[in-house]
């Protein structure tokens, strides 16, 4: 599992390279600064907790537990990310419902990561 989280947080590293690179350059002049913006927001939130999921991997073997905390991960950037995504790409607003069931997903998955830790 080390290595699958480590292969996970570095294609979601390179994504959200990609996907920022793509809104600062191919999206300014199609959507909205507030849409911009709200696309900007997943793109870094995406790398923060892509970067989380390479810590994971990292110590993984120590912390076992941890394993939780990286699905979680996923599902946050899934869900948080990938609604910010669409929301800014469509404008379509009842995709913003989904956004913060993503962003508990990452609270609780740096909260299991600090248990999973402090309990080893």
């Amino acid at each position: 599992m080390t290595k699958l989280f480590i292969i996970i947080g570095s294609i979601n590293c390179l994504l959200a390279v990609t996907l920022g690179a793509f809104g600062a350059h191919g999206l300014k002049s199609i959507i909205t600064p507030q849409a911009l913006q709200t696309y900007t927001t997943g793109v870094e939130y995406h790398f923060f907790h892509a970067l989380g999921l390479l810590a994971i991997g990292i110590i993984l073997r120590d912390y076992p537990q941890a394993i939780m905390a990286g699905w979680l991960m996923v599902a946050g950037i899934i869900l948080f990310s990938g609604s910010l995504y669409a929301l800014s790409l469509t404008g379509i607003k009842p995709l913003g419902m989904i956004t913060p069931f993503g962003g508990l997903c990452f609270m609780l998955a740096w909260g299991w990561l600090a248990v999973s830790v402090y309990r080893s």
